[in-house]
C-alpha cells in the first residue's frame, strides 16, 4: 500500500530512542522528511546519518527525503519553539506531528502528592499542548495534517503502580479527543496509539522496578508479564512504528479521534 506521505515533513518528539525512534524510522521508510528531536545531540546525529544512508538516495531520495537532528528539551517553551522553528526552516512546514515524551516515575495512587499531580500535567499534557498550538494553525490553513500521540494502554485500563502516568495520559487523551472533532473539517486527524508491552528500554526499566519492589528477578517478571499477553510475547518497536505510519498516512484520512491499541491483545476490552 502506498501511504501517500512521501515528501511530507514530520516532527517526531523524543525520537532518539524507544517508540519515538521506531515511529521516525517507519515514517522515513515512507519517504517522509523527519526531524529527530531529543536531548542527546550525538545520538540524534547518529540516527539522521542512519536514515540518510538508508533512504537519502535512489527512489526515496528523488521523492525529497531528508532528516534533521535537533537537540531540544521539549518540556520547556524554549525547546518547543526552537524545535518547531528548526524543522520548518530546514525541512518545510510540519505536516505530521508525533507527540511523545518520557514516562513519569512509578508510584501508587494513594501516595500521590500535589507535586506529583502537577508533574503529571507538566510532563504529559502541557508540552504536547504547546507543540500542537505551534503546528496546528499551519495544518488547518493547508488543509492537511496528522497529529498522533504515543500514549499508553493505561488510557484504556489504568495500570497498577503508574498513577502519575495514568493521570496525565488520560488528561491528554481527553484534550486530543476533543480537538479531533474540532479540526476534522480542516482535513486534520488527531489520534492516539497506545502501546502495551513493547520491548523498549522504558519497559525494561519498569520491569526492573517491579522486580525490585517484589523481591524477584527481572526474568521472572518478564515471564509473568508475557503470560498475561495473548500473543505471549512483547511487541517489537518496528511493529508499533508500522501502525503509527499508517495512522499518519493519506489512506487513514477517515480515522480520527481514535485510541488504537498495539498490545498483542493485552487489554481485554474492545
Amino acid at each position: 500500500m502506498d501511504l501517500g506521505i512521501a515528501g511530507k515533513t514530520a516532527l517526531v518528539a523524543a525520537s532518539t530512542g524507544g517508540l519515538g525512534l521506531a515511529v521516525a524510522r517507519a515514517l522515513a521508510a515512507e519517504g517522509v522528511r523527519v526531524a529527530i528531536v531529543g536531548r542527546r545531540r550525538d545520538r540524534a546525529k547518529e540516527i539522521v546519518a542512519e536514515l540518510q544512508a538508508a533512504y537519502g538516495s535512489g527512489s526515496l531520495g528523488a521523492r525529497g527525503f531528508d532528516a534533521l537532528a535537533i537537540e531540544a528539551d521539549l518540556t520547556t517553551p524554549e525547546g518547543i519553539e526552537s524545535a518547531v522553528e528548526q524543522t520548518v526552516a530546514d525541512l518545510g512546514p510540519i505536516d505530521i506531528l508525533v507527540l511523545n515524551g518520557p514516562g513519569p516515575k512509578p508510584g501508587a495512587a494513594a501516595t500521590l502528592s500535589s507535586d506529583d499531580i502537577a508533574a503529571a500535567f507538566d510532563l504529559l499534557v502541557k508540552p504536547h499542548h504547546a507543540l500542537v498550538s505551534h503546528v496546528l494553525p499551519g495544518m488547518r490553513e493547508r488543509r492537511w495534517g496528522r497529529i498522533l500521540a504515543i500514549g499508553s494502554s493505561g488510557v484504556t485500563a489504568p495500570l497498577p503502580n503508574l498513577a502519575v502516568s495514568n493521570t496525565g495520559r488520560a488528561a491528554l487523551a481527553g484534550y486530543l479527543k476533543t480537538l479531533a472533532a474540532e479540526v476534522a473539517l480542516d482535513e486534520v486527524t488527531v489520534n492516539l496509539l497506545l502501546p502495551g508491552r513493547i520491548a523498549t528500554d522504558r519497559v525494561t526499566q519498569l520491569d526492573h522496578a517491579a522486580a525490585k519492589r517484589r523481591g524477584t528477578t527481572l526474568e521472572d517478571i518478564q515471564l509473568e508479564s508475557r503470560k498475561t499477553i495473548p500473543a505471549r510475547r512483547y511487541g517489537e518497536p518496528a511493529e508499533f512504528g508500522a501502525a503509527a505510519a499508517f495512522l499518519c498516512s493519506a489512506p487513514a484520512s477517515y480515522i480520527t479521534g481514535v485510541a488504537l491499541r498495539c498490545d498483542g491483545g493485552l487489554i481485554r476490552s474492545l
